[in-house]
């Protein structure tokens, strides 16, 4: 399988990225993973893993500091958008996110710019139940302790 050209798609703020530096370090029909730096240098953050989910719609990223200690899980609620021609993956952010700190608690962020993306109509009302249904069940995953299992996949393709 040749891998794809990876890009993440913002609506607020609204840009399209190519990832061109992030390695894919896996690929098949369900999941990607990758490895990458930090687009812009950051204090608290250096480098991650992200497991792209691609039937569950989430993208879970594990965070670390320049030291290699765990930051954070950081869960994005997305879309996936291919190009079979283009040979391209867009993660498309739908705004909502779940952080999972090393401590064990959680915070969901973002449900306002959420609700700022459909007040502005820049989501479709499908896209808004799509962004909340995921997140829901996402955190449902969460509470019930299989996260474990996005943990698991990651952790086997860290270098």
């Amino acid at each position: 399988m040749k891998y794809p050209v990876l890009y993440r798609k913002r609506l607020i703020p609204a840009e399209c990225l190519r990832l061109k530096d992030d390695v894919i370090l896996h690929c098949e029909d369900d999941f990607i993973v990758t490895g990458w730096k930090t687009i812009n240098p950051r204090k608290d953050m250096d480098h991650g893993y992200s497991l792209y989910m691609l039937k569950e719609g989430i993208k879970v990223s594990k965070f670390y500091r320049a030291d290699n200690s765990l930051l954070y899980w950081y869960c994005d609620i997305v879309e996936y958008q291919w190009s079979e021609d283009a040979n391209t993956c867009t993660s498309v952010d739908l705004l909502a996110d779940v952080v999972l700190y090393p401590d064990g608690s959680l915070k969901v962020l973002d449900l306002d710019e959420l609700a700022l993306a459909a007040k502005e109509h820049l989501i479709t009302d499908e896209m808004l139940y799509t962004a909340l249904t995921r997140t829901n069940t996402l955190l449902n995953t969460i509470y019930r302790g299989d996260f474990v299992q996005y943990k698991q996949l990651l952790e086997k393709y860290e270098k």
